[in-house]
């Protein structure tokens, strides 16, 4: 609902007015090593370092110390933990749990020794992501909860003239992520995901299409439609398309959209239920992304499609051994009806396809295998290996945490249907769920205009998308936002010459 606002001050750290001073800590062979501004002055940075023995700080990753200062004006300081490397990944993973477990402080400045822009960016990113909170729906209890800092200085003379506005996209992209997947389905549903994807696009240099019940049926969209079937919420497809002057290249960005999953009549058990609002997550995400591109205005085309539906059993929904025609005429017999995001995402594969863009690459929670395969902080990453690897460059760019998965030729077999063109899942089997997934997807994605396939990646971000237990770094318990920094930098990959 909110991130701190930002600034860059080139004034002495010791002449903070900030609530809370931040300073760091790095482990080292020799023992804690403290890493502070020079312009705090000796005999603060002494007595500060003075007092880490005596506090046992240890610089460990996601340690945050408290001391009052015995010398100069900041009224408390605070040693946030690196670990035992400095770098732009330590620097934005320790900023962000500083400013997400200093919460109270209406204020906060980092006096950190930074080397180049890059280092700044990340101080300002890790804050700004660490910083965020959402009270929405908090009303006798908000008055007592503690909220991150509205406010994040960080002083340093080094050189970064974009630093603040790239971080503030990149935050601001997070921050859309996560309001949307907080909302309760009560109130985000698919029509009303689709208003505030136009409310988000509003003001940028954003072409937003929205396809309501009736002209989905019309278009072909088969997949969409019969997973929207069974609810009173009818679904959406929402096509937002950024086309810059002179970009040489397009990127396509396919999202699942399911803003409630029920497993359809294919029912979920009750606990499995809890928490399926998240279903959304990919949608949010290519939409995040793409209004973050044209806020930051990079020479690149993008489009972002967003499949959404609300997955419910009713009279109306989709049987097990229905089939759905798809967008393009491909049939596809429903096997397990709570196998749904592989169907919305297949309809916006081919209308993505259809416009012959350079790559695409689909976002979704897709299947509780990639939980089961990498965890909850790895997502998976499949399909064109070129275009995996740029994926996983650009992952390991922004410090997200991904992984390449194969696409055995051996499991198409298993989607074999008698009656339809391909079947959506395998009824009783549990083997390579996420790669069987994969491997469905694969059939729809299209070739351009030269007739060859258009290079493809499938993220299943299942894992990594919500965050429950104790937090760490910048990412607190819900949801995390994760892939969109990884897009967003692949996106400026695409943008270069």
């Amino acid at each position: 609902m909110t991130v701190p606002t930002l600034s860059l001050s080139t004034e002495s750290a010791r002449d903070s007015a900030a609530d809370i001073l931040i300073l760091a800590s790095l482990q080292t062979d020799d023992g804690t090593r403290l890493l502070a501004d020079v312009t705090l002055g000796e005999d603060l940075i002494t007595s500060v370092a003075a007092q880490l023995p005596l506090l046992n700080v240890t610089g460990a990753r996601d340690e945050v110390v408290r001391l009052v200062a015995a010398v100069g004006t900041p009224r408390s300081i605070a040693i946030v933990g690196l670990g035992r490397q400095l770098s732009t990944d330590t620097l934005r993973h320790a900023a962000g749990s500083a400013v997400r477990q200093l919460t109270g402080a209406a204020s906060v400045a980092f006096a950190v020794p930074l080397n180049d822009a890059a280092q700044v960016e990340a101080v300002l990113e890790g804050a700004a992501l660490g910083g965020y909170s959402y009270t929405a729906y908090r009303h006798s209890s908000l008055a007592d909860a503690k909220l991150p800092a509205h406010s994040v200085v960080v002083h340093s003379t080094t050189p970064a003239a974009s630093a603040v506005d790239r971080a503030l996209a990149s935050a601001e992209a997070i921050r859309l992520v996560k309001d949307l997947v907080n909302m309760p389905p009560l109130d985000l549903y698919p029509a009303s995901l689709a208003d505030l994807a136009a409310l988000a696009a509003r003001d940028l240099p954003l072409d937003v299409t929205v396809w309501d019940e009736h002209q989905l049926a019309a278009d072909g969209f088969g997949g969409i439609v019969g997973v929207g079937a069974g609810s009173t919420r009818p679904p959406r497809l929402v096509k937002l398309s950024y086309a810059p002057t002179g970009a040489a290249k397009h990127l396509a960005l396919v999202g699942k959209g399911i803003t409630f999953d029920t497993g359809g009549l294919s029912l979920k058990p009750p606990a499995s239920m809890v928490g399926m609002k998240y279903d959304m997550t990919g949608a949010a995400t290519v939409l995040a992304v793409v209004v973050a591109a044209a806020r930051l205005q990079l020479p690149v085309r993008i489009t972002a499609w967003m499949c959404i539906a609300e997955n419910m059993p009713s009279g109306s929904a989709i049987r097990p051994n229905d089939v759905l025609r798809m967008r393009g005429g491909r049939t596809v017999e429903v096997l397990n009806t709570d196998a749904e995001g592989r169907l919305v995402l297949a309809d916006g594969l081919v209308a993505a396809a259809e416009e012959h863009p350079d790559a695409i690459v689909d976002v979704a929670t897709l299947t509780g295998a990639q939980v089961v395969a990498l965890g909850n902080r790895y997502f998976g990453a499949m399909g064109d290996d070129a275009l995996v690897q740029r994926v996983l460059a650009a992952s390991a760019a922004v410090g997200e945490a991904a992984w390449p998965m194969p696409f055995p030729d051996e499991l198409r077999a298993t989607l074999n249907s008698d009656v339809a063109d391909i079947a959506n899942a395998k009824i009783g089997s549990t083997a390579g769920g996420m790669l069987l997934a994969g491997v469905f997807l694969r059939e729809f994605i299209g070739t351009d205009a030269a007739g060859q396939t258009i290079p493809w990646a499938h993220l299943d971000i299942a894992g990594p998308a919500q965050h429950d237990g104790a937090g760490w770094g910048f990412t607190a318990a819900g949801p995390t936002g994760v892939s969109v920094r990884a897009l967003l930098r692949l996106a400026e990959d695409f943008s270069r010459p």
